[in-house]
């Protein structure tokens, strides 16, 4: 059957279509496990011109979507021929969709008109899928790999090419109404199927923009997937390429994938323009008549001018080409596995054959912080949030275990036991259709090798491990709970958490603290406030600390002075965690500490105490509650599992997620508990039963004579239970459960007592 010849013009982009197109998408998006992330500034999205890299097949329809989803603008692309080559159902539906064959003999003309018809254009100029990820050559030049002819090339200058033949046409629309030219502009606006001629002089003011943009997929996985295995059973057989491709890409749909999309800078094509330019403008722009004029300027000049500005507009393009190829490599979004491929294949250059992973943990890490505080690129929000990476150096980051294992399964690394071997697989060459399952190390790599600042920064940071002390390292880990707590801030601060939100009181500085006093003693103190509150319950007692020469962290339990919704989320194992950060970060500065807490942080200091850690020399738990006064608390896990079976049967989060609390300090506490906390507080409890019989260090154990929310027995009973020889019991004269905080009946001083006694104990710092 023969080629369908293309009309000169094109069918129009059918709104109702293109609608139902768009919200079909949103059904699809919510049901696949890729994550799409937009980070586009309101402004960029302005632009005419939008670039994207191409690495997998589904992404080439995703950009118009998102665009139409943000700005409310329909889009335009463009499709190899043989989407056209018949008058097929597909074929119609992307020609009123807006998207256009590549080898229209008007293609540019027309997108042109798209574009000055307030239509978006969305190319991918590297002309394929760039499946190794390699887009610079050995001299550091941008180049990629065309399957077609076997060879590398440069980045295609279409959109370049698109924009200057717009901003040239504008330029003749504004010589127009300069001239006064009523006719021509009127046959312009009809052309152009506008309103008015005021809206053609309109968009002839506004710059032609191209806006590079960039995709990037994290993780890449290669395993099999349900979709490759559907169309393995119903099919002969698969060809490399495509079983590739359904691996790939199979996982990026299927399989919990992130795609982040970063738009740069705009690049204004006619900013290029010198004063040659400028000058033959002065002779072409009259003889412009219709787009057509622009686009034959290279192809049919009519004269010398426009046989030069031809010319000179070929070297214009391939100069904007340059610069939004560049702004484009520069917006990929980092992540571990570039930061550990990058560092593996520059060990290789190297000579080595292995690395310590102790070495390995700690570079990464170091890279990491320095990365963070660089605001010229972009770090994928796993590097941003310390939940995700500060675990590195404990060696169970899970982000991490996959790459490795990733790596071990395609016999690129061995794992030995306190090292990995790097294998002869990461150095040998792959056909394009398999390096990404062959080889995911190159193809990481590759594609942060535009960056320089991620090879450079890892470099430095192999150099810096060897000046780096623990004093560094905790100082990075004090920084990474701060950037938590601003992370759990932003997090649910979102709208669906504000008909709690809006509820609460609590305006104290919830943020964790670390104070350094200038006469030192050499002994550190861990706070750990209570549930509900935050480091600002025990901030005061802190800096009264501080002040008699201890060095004091205040540590904020996950989950607290950000939202009770925050908090619904944690598990007691999450707030111990918190203590445990505090600890390490605490005993880099101080060979011995005390901790204290108040209320449920009571309860984890005496868990702490438990574990035997030699730095810890003494414990004050104040108001522990093991016992409560409000019976009611015993319903508490029945509550609890009735939210989690209404959740389950319903799209409800529960019966009664949230209690309402009347807190003794509303500045510091919350005013809705989150049933899940209470129940987790019952577990903690339940555990601390057990290990107090392990607490051997000297003890202090303060509880108020009239705790309103803690039983009078409930402190007699942990006292009794302790395995310390060295304890101590007082009963602070108080009707409220807040004593530390409001200092009531002299429980600074008791606590006071409690440090000074077992301080002059210790041999001399």
């Amino acid at each position: 059957m023969s080629k369908i010849a293309y009309s000169n013009d094109w069918p129009d982009i059918d709104p109702t279509l293109y609608n139902r197109s768009a919200r079909l998408f949103n059904v699809i998006k919510n049901v696949l496990s890729v994550r799409i992330d937009l980070h586009a500034d309101p402004q960029v999205l302005q632009g005419d011109i939008f670039l994207f890299n191409h690495f997998s097949r589904f992404e080439t329809f995703i950009p118009q979507c998102l665009i139409y989803e943000r700005s409310g603008v329909y889009s335009c692309a463009i499709a190899a021929s043989e989407f056209f080559d018949e008058d097929t159902a597909l074929a119609r539906y992307l020609k009123h969709v807006g998207v256009f064959p590549h080898d229209h003999p008007r293609l540019f003309p027309l997108l042109a008109a798209q574009i000055l018809r307030g239509r978006k254009v969305i190319i991918f100029p590297e002309g394929g899928m760039v499946k190794d990820h390699q887009v610079i050559d050995k001299q550091g030049n941008y180049s990629i790999y065309s399957r077609m002819n076997g060879v590398r090339r440069k980045q295609h200058t279409g959109a370049a090419v698109l924009g200057q033949g717009v901003a040239l046409f504008k330029a003749a629309i504004r010589l127009a109404v300069k001239r006064n030219d009523t006719k021509q502009l009127f046959h312009w606006q009809e052309q152009l199927k506008l309103d008015s001629i005021d809206q053609l002089i309109a968009i002839a003011n506004k710059p032609t923009l191209i806006v590079p943009a960039n995709i990037t997929f994290y993780p890449i996985r290669s395993s099999e997937n349900l979709l490759f295995k559907s169309v393995e059973l119903f099919s002969k057989g698969l060809s490399l390429r495509q079983s590739e491709e359904l691996l790939i890409e199979g996982n990026i749909l299927l399989k919990n994938t992130d795609m982040d999309i970063r738009t740069g800078s705009p690049v204004n094509p006619s900013a290029f323009w010198d004063w040659r330019t400028k000058l033959l403008l002065k002779w072409v722009i009259p003889e412009i008549k219709s787009l057509d004029d622009v686009f034959n300027l290279g192809s049919a000049p009519k004269n010398i001018p426009q046989r030069l500005l031809g010319k000179i507009f070929v070297a214009h393009a391939e100069s904007a080409r340059n610069q939004y190829m560049e702004k484009m490599y520069a917006h990929v979004t980092i992540n571990l596995s570039h930061l550990a491929s990058t560092l593996i294949l520059h060990y290789i250059g190297q000579g080595q054959t292995h690395i310590e992973k102790n070495l390995f943990y700690s570079i990464l890490y170091i890279a990491i912080k320095r990365l963070q505080s660089n605001p010229a690129i972009h770090l994928h929000q796993s590097l941003l949030k310390p939940d995700d990476y500060s675990d590195l150096l404990k060696s169970s980051n899970k982000r991490f275990e996959f790459f490795i294992s990733a790596a071990k399964d395609a016999g690129l690394l061995q794992e030995k036991s306190n090292s990995y071997q790097f294998l002869p697989k990461l150095c040998a060459d792959y056909h394009f259709d398999t390096i990404r399952l062959e080889n995911p190390i190159a193809v990481y790599t590759n594609e942060v090798a535009p960056l320089r600042i991620v090879q450079e920064t890892l470099v430095a940071a192999i150099q810096e491990f060897s000046m780096t002390d623990n004093l560094q390292f905790a100082a990075w880990h004090f920084e990474d709970e701060m950037i938590s707590f601003a992370w759990e801030k932003k997090i649910y601060s979102k709208p669906e958490f504000e008909d709690i939100n809006q509820l609460e009181t609590a305006d104290a500085d919830a943020s964790p603290f670390f104070i350094h006093p200038e006469a030192a003693n050499g002994l550190g103190v861990l706070l750990i406030h209570g549930l509900f509150a935050s480091p600002a319950e025990v901030r005061e007692h802190g800096h009264y600390l501080a002040k008699q020469g201890y060095t004091v962290l205040g540590i904020r339990l996950k989950g607290h002075g950000t939202s009770p919704y925050a908090l619904r989320d944690q598990r007691w194992q999450d707030w111990y965690g918190s203590v445990q950060r505090g600890f390490e970060i605490l005993k880099a500065y101080c060979p011995h500490i005390f901790v204290i807490g108040f209320s449920t942080g009571g309860a984890l200091a005496l868990k702490l105490a438990a574990e035997h850690h030699y730095q810890v020399i003494g414990v004050s738990a104040v108001s522990v509650p093991l016992k409560f006064v409000n019976s009611a608390f015993m319903l508490v896990p029945l509550l609890h599992g009735t939210n989690k079976l209404i959740e389950w049967l319903s799209s409800f989060e529960g019966l009664k997620p949230f209690i309402e609390n009347e807190p003794e300090h509303p500045q510091v506490n919350y005013r809705h508990a989150p049933v899940r906390a209470l129940y987790e507080l019952r577990l903690l409890i339940e555990q601390l039963e057990s290990l107090l019989p392990n607490v051997i260090v000297p003890t202090l154990i303060i509880t108020a004579e009239h705790d309103p929310v803690v039983a009078a027995k409930s402190s007699e009973q942990i006292f009794e239970l302790l395995g310390s020889k060295h304890k101590q019991f007082r009963n602070i004269t108080a009707s409220r459960h807040g004593i530390l905080m409001d200092n009531l009946g002299g429980t600074w001083q008791v606590i006071d007592d409690f440090l000074n006694a077992y301080q002059h104990k210790l041999p001399a710092f």
